[in-house]
This record gives C-alpha cells, structure tokens and sequence, in this order.
C-alpha cells in the first residue's frame, strides 16, 4: 500500500465513531438481502471526510481508485470526494479520465450516498454537453446503483434548466420496483418543479395516477397542501 494511501487510513481511523458506525450498519441497510448488504463503516462525519479529501488534495487517480475500491464505505466515499474535488477544477482529459474511472467502478458506488454525492457532479457534469446516452443505458440496467445514478446525474441538467433527460429517465424508471429508485425520481421530479412548475405538472398529470405512492409524495412535496391531497386523491 502506497505511503498516502496508508496516511489516508490512519487519518481516517483517527475519525471513527464507533457507536456512529452501528447506527450507519443500521441506517444504510446492510444486513442480510438488504441494499447494502455487508457495507462495512467507520463511522465518520461527512464534514470531517470533505475536510481531509481537501488536506490530501492531488491524490493521484490510481491511488484514488485503490480507495474506491475499500471495503469500508467512508474509504469509497472519501475517493468519490476526492474525484469531485479533482473534477471541478480539471482540464478535459483528466475530467474524462475521471468520468472513464466512476462509469467503470459502480460496484464500488454502492449506497444512495455515494450516489447522491457524486453522480451529478461527474458524469451529469461530463454528460451535459455530449451525448447522455450512457445514462439511459444505466437506467435499463437491472442494477439499483447505476438506476439510480442515471435519474441523480440529471440534477446538473436541471440547474442549467434542462429537464429532457429527468423526464425521459423518470418515464424510464416509473414501474421500478424499488424505494430508493422511487425517491429519487420524485426527488429530481420535485428539483425540476422547484425551477418550472409548469414542466413538472405536466409530467404529473399524465402520470401521477401509476406512479408509485413514494414518488408522488415525493415529487409533490412542496405542493400547497390543497393540491397536494388532490394529487393524493387522484382528483387532478
């Protein structure tokens, strides 16, 4: 093990929480036949792993990718941090050396944080003026991780006022069977919202009475609570 890649696991370790790590073994499911089946956690803070992600800046990418590869989460977190930062403030190579390396490692981006930390910074911000057909190729996928990584890359579309591919995804995904896809297309549904209501209720209407429950009430979240019931009561 390379000498910064060991400083980075002691530095982490300093960090651990033990009782913090039961409730995340808990909270992150990873029990038996649970989503995030034998995730293993330190039990560190976010804030703590974004500030040492910004002590050991210009990690290289393959000392970040052995990190990505860690069987304990905050490891695999702090690379995808690590990537982001690198990300933001790269040339275009390195930015698809980048993009190359998370598209290539989603069974390493293995729980919803992961997903949601990462996912609109590195390939919704690679994917935003090129062809984004890797993220609806991601949202056929039988995989939750990478189905859930297509509909959360589209929130950098979304901050630029581009809704096409968050709705194409969401079509995608409306019959998906599982909670956490569910959430994160009403998520997305209700960040178009929050920038074109218009759009969203469009989108609504013509689908609001077989999406699932959790997505709804999701997408419908900030909804003055009169027209909240009435999405609720199929009476739009």
């Amino acid at each position: 093990m390379a000498d910064t890649i060991r400083n980075i696991a002691r530095e982490l370790r300093k960090l651990a929480e033990p009782k913090r790590a039961e409730t995340h073994q808990r909270f992150f499911k990873t029990g038996k036949g649970e989503y995030g089946e034998g995730d293993m956690f330190l039990g560190i803070r976010v804030p703590h792993i974004r500030k040492l992600v910004r002590e050991f800046r210009g990690l290289t990418l393959e000392d970040t990718e052995k990190l990505l590869h860690s069987r304990w989460h905050e490891e695999r977190l702090f690379a995808l941090l690590a990537l982001v930062d690198t990300f933001k403030k790269a040339d275009v190579k390195p930015r698809k050396e980048i993009y190359d390396l998370y598209m290539d490692s989603t069974q390493w981006i293995n729980n919803w944080d992961l997903v949601d930390l990462s996912a609109h910074h590195i390939p919704g911000g690679w994917l935003y003026d090129r062809d984004r057909k890797p993220l609806h190729e991601f949202a056929e996928s039988s995989d939750l991780w990478k189905k859930r990584i297509a509909i959360i890359s589209t929130q950098h579309f979304i901050r630029k006022n581009d809704y096409t591919d968050t709705l194409a995804i969401s079509e995608k995904l409306l019959q998906d069977n599982h909670d956490l896809i569910h959430k994160a297309v009403g998520w997305m549904l209700r960040e178009v919202g929050n920038r074109n209501l218009v759009t969203e209720e469009k989108f609504l209407k013509k689908h609001y009475m077989n999406m699932p429950r959790t997505m709804l009430r999701y997408a419908i979240e900030k909804f003055p609570e009169e027209k909240r019931q009435k999405y609720l009561k199929g009476k739009i």
